[in-house]
């Protein structure tokens, strides 16, 4: 059965057009194509990755963080209430806010005494103290000089008998691990008000990536998480100086990076790359089901873009 079903999952119509074989993506003649099992190395790698970010924020991230003046939160223990932790388990964890007519009156009182202030969340004693450190580790040089980074028809000439560059290798290898990294950590970092949104975009993140490198669609792939990449780090520097107290800098580089989101995630991945993995390929071959498959994983993708450009729109206005 199991045989059965691994037949049917790599059978070659579902990911590669009519008259294509995977015997055509072969390695001959020097020329190197990307296969299903190379994917195999990025699971150590993301494990490797995870102790890098904890040696990172240990030895690096935290004495740096001293150095800028960014000082732990100072949390009061809330003294231990029978009544209220029944009310808090009854309700919620993530309450959205702490109105004075849910709680028993002596549990409040209590609460907020512990808390430094009336009625102040109980669930402030569930976050961190300190702010984690963010570990970015992408490499961004994946054949920018080559024809098909300028010219999106380019990117489909041949396709699939496309022979990859190491630099697409390595930039698949380590992006790849680095989301399996962030989906593997995401229980034990902090619970923002995007949980959920940031599970579904790691998921469709990976299998994107999968799917883009064992049916040969590197370049399209390649295009898409560089444009992606492109505003992480002004996001990370923001947050960094955010924790150092440089609010204006924070405000600033926050405003850059709101915009530079906007261009490449809402202007130039729909209608420039969108359009080239929807359009032209159908000029070289038949629409088949990975042709679909891929192109419903990146609308799923542009959703969520949409969802956050709304929420970075907001705090941009508020910033201004």
């Amino acid at each position: 059965m199991f045989q059965t079903l691994y037949s049917y999952f790599w059978w070659e119509r579902l990911w590669l057009p009519e008259n294509v074989t995977w015997a055509d993506l072969e390695d001959r003649d020097g020329r190197v194509y990307a296969k299903a099992s190379d994917l195999y190395i990025t699971l150590p790698l993301a494990f490797l990755f995870l102790v890098v970010r904890h040696l990172f924020e240990t030895y690096v991230a935290t004495p740096l963080a001293g150095l800028l003046n960014v000082k732990e939160k100072i949390r009061l223990k809330a003294t231990p209430n029978a009544v209220l932790e029944k009310f808090y388990a009854a309700t919620t964890k993530h309450p959205k806010q702490v109105r004075g007519g849910g709680a028993p009156k002596g549990a409040r009182r209590g609460w907020g005494r512990a808390n430094g202030r009336a009625g102040a969340p109980r669930h402030g004693g569930d976050v961190p103290a300190a702010p984690q450190a963010d570990v970015e580790m992408l490499s961004k040089k994946s054949g920018c000089t080559k024809p098909w980074f300028y010219d999106l028809r380019e990117v489909w000439k041949g396709y699939p008998i496309q022979s990859m560059l190491p630099s697409q290798y390595w930039y698949y290898m380590i992006e790849l691990s680095f989301y399996w990294s962030l989906l593997f950590s995401i229980a034990s970092d902090v619970k923002r008000k995007d949980f959920k949104e940031q599970i579904i975009h790691h998921v469709a993140t990976i299998i994107l990536i999968s799917f883009s490198w064992f049916a040969n669609y590197i370049r399209a792939g390649t295009l898409i998480m560089a444009l992606h990449d492109s505003s992480d780090y002004l996001l990370e520097s923001a947050k960094m100086f955010n924790y150092a107290g440089w609010r204006n800098t924070c405000n600033n580089i926050f405003i850059v990076f709101a915009a530079v989101f906007i261009i490449t995630r809402l202007v130039i991945l729909p209608f420039w790359i969108m359009h080239c993995t929807v359009v032209y390929p159908l000029d070289l071959y038949p629409a088949f089901f990975g042709y679909y498959f891929f192109n419903f994983m990146m609308v799923v993708l542009q959703s969520l873009h949409i969802f956050w450009a709304y929420l970075i729109i907001r705090m941009a206005q508020k910033f201004i």
